[in-house]
């Protein structure tokens, strides 16, 4: 991931900055006077990328799997054992530690976090509701939907910097060291939300052997992108389950990954891969609330791809629709804003995300401008636990729903809105 880093705007005058502030609201009247109606607020798959897995719809040919076993019927909680083989080489894991699941990973990260609430983890003094207060390591910018999962189960946060190889280790070490009532962290490992930042194997190792107060302490390593690359140079992700066995903590990290930005986002699968303690444990909890997971799509899927070949080979055709999208991206941005010193900006190479920062300040205006030229972002500090960006500055771009055309449109008028608030900004100042 490299940052493109601007120099510093205030060396103009106050009377340029007041013509300059003149000529771009003229230009911002004009950007409104066209009526545009674009959205950038979620990382959605396009229309196009859904289309590549159209074939779906008419699978599977057959109702057995490769045993002779009916997919149709109940059983097999573990899920479909050649989906479990498809995960366990995209994640570098054995297919022993592999659960396949329903469409959504996002509900197997709430399974286990009320599970750990309810009943305690294999290795829990106490179910965690029975502890005064349980906290969470959040690092920031990062992924809302983690935050809000966490506000809803009333698990408090605590944040620490993300940086281009990972989580801030320095910082997590000196939250989890002596605080029992921290009980776990977030990490989007590879190709971060927002950021696009790639966890270092150097970073993963200390995640995965810090001492930590709490006994139990769980790493919850969302590898949602992991193979969602940009570009050819495919970043290859930790190996978190070994490097935590190696360090004699090999329940703290819990796996999830899924299809949902593969295949169809509301019909794909989802998977989880854990420490053998783990995984029984999860199987247990999962026991009492279902009988067998979707195996018909399991095999509908197996069927598509073939193998995790399949899968990368699929993942190349989604590249080449939304690598032109980021590069909309970057151009925009760059021909607006570098030399202004106003803005910083990520070039991923891989994820659904670009992470743009603003003026301190001046995040919630841009989005507020761009809201009135008809373009629509996610809401500032929408990155940051409970929404709040105590500077005002992070905003997260999403590119790949619209099409290229609206996102070139969407991100000349952004660039235009960030140039705007800096200037409205500066000449206050």
């Amino acid at each position: 991931m490299d940052l493109v880093t601007t120099s510093p705007l205030s060396a103009l005058s106050a009377d340029e900055l007041a013509a300059r502030l003149t000529s771009v609201r003229e230009e911002y009247d004009e950007l409104k006077a066209r009526g545009l109606k674009l959205d950038l607020t979620r990382g959605k798959p396009g229309a196009d990328q859904l289309d590549l897995s159209n074939d779906l719809l008419g699978l599977p040919s057959t109702y057995q799997d490769r045993s002779g076993t009916d997919v149709r019927n109940y059983g097999g909680l573990e899920g479909l054992i050649e989906m479990r083989e498809i995960f366990a080489d995209l994640l570098g894991v054995d297919v022993a530690n592999v659960v396949c699941g329903g469409n959504s990973s996002l509900t197997l990260m709430h399974q286990v976090l009320t599970a750990l609430l309810i009943k305690g983890g294999p290795d829990s003094p106490r179910p965690w509701s029975q502890e005064p207060v349980v906290r969470f390591v959040c690092p920031v910018p990062g992924y809302d939907r983690h935050f809000t999962m966490l506000a809803e189960l009333g698990i408090e946060m605590v944040t620490v910097p993300m940086n281009a190889d990972g989580p801030d280790v320095a910082a997590v070490r000196a939250v989890v060291a002596d605080d029992p009532s921290v009980k776990g962290m977030w990490i989007v490992p590879t190709y971060a939300n927002p950021t696009g930042s790639v966890c270092s194997p150097e970073v993963a190792a200390e995640l995965m052997a810090m001492p930590t107060a709490a006994p139990d302490f769980r790493i919850l390593w969302d590898n949602a992108y992991a193979v969602h690359h940009l570009t050819e140079d495919e970043a290859k992700s930790a190996d978190a389950l070994s490097l935590a066995e190696a360090s004699g903590h090999p329940n703290r990290p819990i796996m999830f990954a899924s299809t949902s930005k593969i295949t169809y986002a509301g019909a794909g699968v989802a998977a989880l891969a854990a420490s053998a303690e783990n995984k029984a444990w999860y199987l247990q909890r999962l026991g009492f609330a279902a009988i067998g997971p979707d195996k018909v799509n399991h095999l509908r899927h197996v069927e598509f791809f073939g193998d995790a070949d399949g899968v990368r080979a699929h993942m190349r055709k989604h590249r080449d629709l939304i690598a032109p999208k980021f590069a909309a991206v970057e151009e925009a941005l760059s021909s607006r804003l570098s030399g202004l010193g106003i803005a910083e900006w990520t070039v991923p190479t891989g994820g659904y995300f670009v992470n743009l920062d603003v003026v301190d300040g001046t995040a919630t205006r841009v989005i507020e401008l761009a809201k009135e030229a008809g373009i629509v972002l996610t809401p500032a500090g929408s990155a940051f636990p409970h929404g709040n960006d105590p500077n005002d500055r992070n905003i997260r771009l999403a590119p790949t729903y619209p099409g290229l055309d609206d996102v070139r449109a969407a991100m000349a008028g952004v660039a235009l809105c960030v140039e705007l608030a800096a200037l409205e900004s500066l000449t206050r100042g």
